[in-house]
């Protein structure tokens, strides 16, 4: 087993970094891409560096896939949060923009539609065809104020 470890060439380990991102490719979801990144690099250091033992081989190959899989799971970590923040409220998206009235606002409800759907809105009595700026949201009614020019 030893003789197997010890004969490990730098082709081994590049090839090995290629296998991993051909089957990351197909689909592992980015957990093959740093494995095989760090195989590809042994394969590198180990083309400098020939003398290279076959316990410095496998434990950089140990380290550098440490290394980097823990630092892509912090990266996604971070990433999910900011991605996950405005799901589902889409309505956010909508403050600050100007839009006209569709129906009057009366008894402080109306609507404005908003691309192909209509929202209900809230705000002082207004007539049909007003200019107003959404100032803010509560639940599904967007709070709305007349555009002063």
């Amino acid at each position: 087993m030893i003789a197997l470890l010890e004969g490990v060439s730098f082709w081994v380990w590049l090839g090995l970094g290629v296998l991993l991102l051909v089957l990351e490719v197909l689909g592992a979801g980015g957990y093959l891409l740093w494995i095989g990144l760090s195989a590809a690099t042994v394969g590198v250091i180990k083309w400098v560096v020939p003398g290279m033992g076959w316990e410095t081989q496998w434990l950089t190959f140990a380290l550098l896939s440490l290394a980097t899989a823990v630092g892509w799971w912090y990266a996604q970590r971070n990433r999910a949060g900011d991605a996950s923040e405005g799901l589902n409220q889409r309505g956010r998206a909508y403050i600050g923009r100007e839009f006209e009235l569709w129906e009057p606002i009366r008894q402080g409800r109306g609507k404005i539609r908003v691309d192909d759907s209509f929202w209900s809105v809230s705000g002082e009595d207004l007539p049909k065809g007003t200019l107003v700026k959404v100032v803010g949201l509560e639940d599904l009614v967007l709070r709305v104020e007349a555009v002063r020019r």
